[in-house]
């Protein structure tokens, strides 16, 4: 909350002094007129790749982690993050998707690690026998327990907690594997960054809340940190003011927006089938579900076609209902804001080399211009600069930090002794400039001239410094041993009953399990 003129002095990567004396560096900036604030913290960024990474510095991000989709092999992912360089700090959560599509698409023979800059091909091989295991399949208690401990991995790795996406499983994640999936990362202390199962669902007998109500049980019942990710549809009000009851009572519980009538996913997503699209939810293609990369809307038929030969496809979805709730997103309390940015596609689908020209990008403009938006649509709201910069910044770093994680304890504040991850804006001119025409998706933000990572300028006069890789990992420390315990039949029984174990029961999947007297005993 400090809020003054004075002189910011850098030393090794931190903040040494804030003060109205004169003093003196090897470098200087001109601040004058400008807002340093602390670095954004965009904990929604799908984009890990170079090109995103550019328009993203040009919002002012100094942080960008994809908690939602996260990743898997968590431990190699960031090896291999760490070799190239990064320009900004970077992290992942553990996928719950992608470790369902290594046990139920083993055909998909992931050996590497995979985000989303790179999971389009899993997806497609994944598909191609007509049924997306990580989506469709229900789990035995042996499938339950093989995603388990391949999340237990990822969180022994190192990974800041569980990337939840129920919404793109429906008919296929049990309540039962959620719950599983969540005391995974629960053992370790880490959070669950969810898209609810019924997000966009407005219609009894599955509304929205209903899906924050079955990640909530089980974070509260687990005593896990819970992040409710772009919380921006049908029911945000409900799933708010439960929110704030929560931290009334002590848990460590937000959510996120961004300030669009929009959003954008894969064309695949389960919750855009015709059936639910249109029939149900009363939308038509024609109006809402668009295509960067043609610069067109679908039709029912030809959405159909594109699902099937390119399921990967990133598609833009306008959603007018919206315009009315955004200024209260930009009022709400612990509502952090995340761009949900996409990879830096080209119109063909290809990932954008980094020195690609801004107007190569083909996808929804939030990716460029969320944080530089939120300012400008505060400002002409009027909303107080300082409840803004903690939207941008300190609240995802405070909940974070309460996770445990130091290098968010060390980020989002402009204090002595706090890492200099700061980010320099004209209050009176930032603005957004990407727009839904084609040319003009990933156009830059202006009117924020510096951004600095761990002391290290990244962008200088509006120009991103390509070289510059100050980046650090955002991760937890390895640990030596895994937490992970399996689900069995026996113990359950054993525990949560009085009854004697019989040799042979029905599990709660369904399938028989015969047990031993040595297993017994």
């Amino acid at each position: 909350m400090y809020d003054s003129v004075a002189n910011v002095g850098i030393k090794n990567g931190r903040i040494e002094v804030i003060t109205k004396d004169k003093i003196t560096g090897a470098e200087k900036i001109n601040a004058k007129g400008l807002v340093v604030a602390p670095g954004f913290i965009d904990t929604h960024v799908h984009g890990l790749d170079p090109f995103t990474i550019k328009m993203v510095l040009r919002d002012g991000v100094t942080t960008a982690m994809d908690l939602e989709a996260g990743a898997c092999h968590v431990g190699d992912w960031y090896e291999q993050k760490a070799k190239g360089g990064w320009q900004v700090n970077y992290g992942t959560t553990s996928s719950h998707a992608l470790n369902r599509m290594i046990v139920h698409d083993p055909e998909t023979a992931i050996d590497e690690p995979v985000d989303m800059a790179n999971a389009a091909h899993y997806m497609h091989v994944a598909g191609e026998d007509g049924v997306a295991g990580w989506a469709m399949t229900k789990d035995t208690i042996e499938t339950m327990n093989k995603v388990s401990r391949l999340l237990d991995e990822d969180m022994r790795q190192g990974a800041l907690g569980l990337a939840a996406v129920p919404a793109y499983m429906a008919r296929g994640l049990t309540t039962y594997a959620l719950f599983e999936g969540q005391r995974a990362a629960s053992r370790y202390g880490r959070l669950t960054a969810v898209h609810t199962r019924f997000h966009l669902s407005s219609e009894p007998p599955t509304e929205a809340a209903l899906g924050f109500d079955e990640v909530f049980t089980n974070a509260f019942l687990l005593d896990a940190p819970l992040l409710v990710q772009h919380n921006n549809d049908y029911g945000w009000w409900e799933i708010e003011e439960k929110l704030q009851l929560a931290r009334a009572r002590g848990l460590n519980m937000w959510s996120e927006h961004y300030p669009y009538a929009s959003g954008g996913t894969v064309i695949s997503a389960d919750f855009l089938r015709p059936e639910v699209w249109e029939d149900i939810q009363g939308n038509r293609y024609e109006e809402t579900i668009f295509d960067p990369q043609t610069d067109s809307f679908f039709t029912r038929e030809t959405f159909k076609k594109t699902v099937a030969n390119d399921p990967s496809r990133n598609i833009v979805i306008f959603m007018p209902w919206r315009e009315e709730w955004i200024k209260y997103w930009l009022t709400m309390p612990h509502m952090a804001v995340a761009s949900d940015g996409l990879p830096g596609h080209d119109a063909n689908g290809n990932l954008l080399p980094m020195n690609a020209d801004y107007s190569e990008y083909a996808g929804n403009p939030r990716t460029a211009g969320t944080h530089a938006r939120t300012l400008r649509l505060g400002r002409e709201q009027g909303v107080p600069l300082m409840f803004q910069l903690s939207q941008l910044s300190y609240w995802p770093a405070l909940h974070l930090g309460d996770t445990g994680l130091q290098a968010m304890k060390d980020r989002g504040r402009v204090q002595v002794g706090k890492i200099a991850d700061l980010t320099l804006f004209n209050p009176d001119k930032v603005t957004d400039n990407a727009t839904f025409t084609a040319g003009e998706n990933g156009l830059p933000s202006t009117g924020i001239p510096y951004v600095i990572v761990n002391g290290a300028v990244v962008v200088k006069k509006s120009k991103v410094l390509v070289d510059v890789k100050p980046g650090l990992p955002i991760r937890f420390p390895v640990e030596e041993n895994s937490r992970f315990e399996p689900v069995t039949v026996k113990r359950w029984i054993n525990e949560k009953t009085i009854a004697p174990f019989e040799n042979h029961v029905e599990d709660a999947c369904g399938m028989s399990e015969i047990i031993n007297d040595n297993e017994l005993k």
